[in-house]
């Protein structure tokens, strides 16, 4: 798949993003001065004992155990603003942020642009120009070490490297920068930013080679902080990229984004935006560097939004929804190792400020691991308290697990859900009905509105707590059964299940918190007590409770910004609503024509779209919204939650051929699926895990259960 622009770009969100884990880039093109924008994704503020100096801070405030018992007793007696102003001391400053690094400028004599091409499967940028009658042909690329520029043509040529950060040295092309050592959020404007001292450092070497009618540039970098990576690449670009390919309908060679972003083809919309979010998570995510953050590893900014750190709560989680199955296993280890950081971080955290064993992480982390709550003694609690950001993170170390199946997978899941299932243990506590509750406990973001009308976001059990905790408990439990581990936790744990609440229900819809209270925004964008529906499949499709999770969704109404968009389609299609699916998919693929540049409220009050290089924006620009389309789009084609192999469960009506092949399945499975005027043909493939195992194959609702050791065809038909 080949995506054209016929322009060079006139501002950063019409740049086009390539990366190789490490190095990022956004090239505009151009003739005359032309710049690329790099990033390093290991160049972020801070320094290494951050965490534990805001933990010490925090401490030092009177928080702990012993405030956090006065905390409980507060919302247990209804107290909640004495229980909000108690919590205010638990908050520590803020996470680092990820900082924009240097400019590459490349300067050729005037010419015309004939637009600029990229190759999804290379990650090369194509751009042909003209310049005094001649043709000039100009690639860019990341190859697994450097950011490449490519100048076929006999031209002159000017390079120069700008930073926005503080210039250390400077030889030529060779650069040395200072990385802050504090950098302050933009939603704290009363904090200067950046703050520069004793810390990281980062060097930036550019080479440029020549023959009469050839330059080529070549950019490295290295940073004090990479070190702290230990991953090493294995699988080149183009490996990955070719894993898996889901194609709706026709596809051209090559295709215009401008005609695209005109909303005439569903079907290829959806297919762009399926190869992108693989396209971008490839360029952004892979070992030996820190995982893909608000941005990937895109951003000119000193102070973007949020930091362009981890948010944890939902952003970072969607980040890598489409990792396993879509064939990026490899791509999702530097969440991994990011999990094995906080393991650490998280555990002092827990102790010093709980009292608990195991490990904790809150609303946001960073590359250091922050594992604190954020909010800086005024942050809302409605955000800046949540205990459960590592019990929802955590299960992508399961779900690395169960696509595959293998031992090694089972070894690294086991010490950080056993971690994190000591820590859900030690919070719970009893609460005034016998059942385990956890308290204190916000619904990520949302608010409800209590007796007197006032909003409130305290109280004990929200759903989404207690779904995540479950989730925690049963799959440590599966774990250990895997491996025929004897631990003494296995029996805290199988005491505690079944004194969790069950999920509520009031009217015919999922209760959000403990009791039936009235929302403040109905509308709300987070979807926190459907994450037992998706990702976590504890609520299925055709069940009592899969109605009320549908009638949830109604309840919540369709638009919204890039990621709750992006989540809201990957619920549809879990509960097996393809039309849902398509007007949702309508919404979100939509141009966006508002203020690029000014950050829209967050109360969901106006709706995002897709910036001219396809990114997905709130505005601001957030990556999740592009990764999370993916994972959509997959969960359209083929599920595997239930242990069946579901093919096409939410395929929209009209969308009567395509193909998919190389989407992955829980058991360590692969599978290919074509379908053309209602004929389905599956291929199921063995890639890992149990060969004797019995798979049952599902389409529309005829089951075949076949083993499959090799390659296993099932043909079926579909209403189409």
């Amino acid at each position: 798949m080949k995506l054209h622009w016929a322009a060079a770009a006139g501002e950063w969100t019409e740049a086009v993003p390539v990366g190789n884990g490490r190095l990022g880039a956004m090239v505009f093109g151009g003739a005359g001065r032309s710049r690329v924008q790099v990033n390093d994704a290991t160049a972020w503020s801070g320094t290494s004992d951050g965490p534990s100096r805001a933990l010490a801070d925090v401490l030092a405030s009177g928080a702990g155990p012993e405030r956090l018992a006065q905390v409980r007793s507060a919302i247990f007696g209804g107290d909640l603003e004495q229980a909000t102003e108690l919590l205010m001391s638990f908050e520590g400053s803020y996470s680092q942020t990820f900082l924009p690094y240097v400019d590459l400028w490349v300067t050729l004599p005037e010419g015309e642009s004939h637009g600029r091409t990229l190759d999804l499967s290379t990650g090369v940028v194509t751009e042909r120009l003209t310049i005094d009658g001649n043709e000039v042909v100009r690639r860019v690329w990341t190859s697994e070490t450097a950011l490449c520029v490519e100048i076929v043509g006999a031209v002159p040529l000017e390079v120069e490297l700008t930073t926005p950060l503080r210039e250390v040295s400077r030889d030529g092309l060779f650069l040395v920068v200072d990385l802050p050592i504090d950098s302050a959020p933009k939603h704290e404007p009363q904090v200067d930013a950046p703050v520069y001292g004793s810390g990281e450092r980062g060097t930036v070497s550019a080479a440029v080679k020549r023959t009469p009618d050839r330059w080529l540039l070549t950019l490295t970098s290295s940073t004090t902080t990479e070190s702290r990576w230990s991953g090493t690449r294995r699988s080149n670009r183009q490996t990955l990229m070719d894993a898996c390919d889901v194609r709706f309908g026709d596809l051209p060679d090559v295709i215009d984004v401008p005609e695209l972003l005109s909303g005439k083809d569903e079907q290829l919309i959806a297919s762009v935006l399926f190869a992108y979010g693989r396209y971008l998570l490839v360029s952004s995510s892979r070992p030996g560097a820190p995982p893909a953050n608000l941005q990937g590893i895109w951003n000119a900014e000193l102070r973007p939004a949020w930091s362009s750190n981890y948010t944890i709560n939902i952003n970072t989680q969607m980040n890598y929804w489409a990792a396993e199955v879509t064939g990026l296993a490899e791509c999702h280890e530097p969440l991994l190792e990011l999990l094995e950081k906080l393991a650490v971080t998280g555990a002092e955290v827990a102790r010093s400020l709980y009292g608990t064993r195991g490990w904790v992480a809150h609303h946001n982390t960073d590359a250091w691991g922050w594992a604190l709550p954020v909010g800086m003694g005024h942050g809302a609690p409605s955000w800046a308290i949540w205990q459960m950001g590592g019990a929802w993170l955590v299960q992508h170390a399961w779900d690395h697990y169960d696509f595959a199946r293998t031992w090694s997978t089972l070894e690294r899941a086991w010490p950080l859900l056993r971690g994190c299932a000591e820590f859900c243990l030690d919070w719970l506590v009893e609460g005034p009905d016998g059942y385990l509750d956890t308290c204190p406990s916000t619904s990520p973001e949302n608010w409800f509105l209590d007796a007197a009308g006032t909003p409130q976001a305290l109280s004990w059990s929200a759903t989404m707590d207690v779904v995540l905790i479950r989730a925690v408990f049963e799959r440590t439990l599966a774990l250990a059964l895997a491996s025929g581990r004897a631990d003494p936790l296995l029996a805290e744990i199988s005491a505690a299940l079944p004194r969790l609440r069950p999920v509520p229900v009031f009217d015919g819809r999922l209760g959000e918190w403990v009791a039936d209270l009235p929302e403040e925004d109905p509308t709300h964008r987070h979807l926190s007590h459907l994450v037992s529906v998706y990702p976590l499949g504890q609520i299925v499709a055709g069940t009592p409770l899969g109605d009320v999770a549908a009638a949830s969704m109604d309840r919540r109404g369709n638009g919204a910004m890039g990621w709750s968009w992006a989540w809201k389609m990957a619920l549809r299609a879990r509960l097996g609503d393809g039309e849902t699916v398509r007007s949702l998919l309508s919404e979100a693929s939509q141009a966006f024509t508002g203020d690029r540049h000014r950050d829209a409220p967050f109360d969901g009050s106006e709706w995002g779209g897709l910036l001219p290089n396809l990114f997905s924006t709130h505005p601001p620009f957030q990556i999740d919204g592009n990764y999370g389309f993916t994972a959509a789009l997959a969960e359209v084609v083929v599920q595997s939650h239930t242990g069946v192999i579901d093919v096409l469960p939410a395929l929209p009506s009209g969308w009567s051929r395509g193909s998919a092949r190389g989407l992955r399945c829980r058991g360590g499975l692969a599978v290919d699926v074509s379908w053309h005027d209602g004929d389905v043909l599956v291929r199921v493939r063995r890639l890992s895990g149990e060969a004797a195992e019995v798979v049952p194959v599902s389409i529309s609702g005829e089951v075949t259960e076949v083993v499959v050791n090799d390659v296993v065809e099932v043909r079926g038909r579909i209403s189409c």
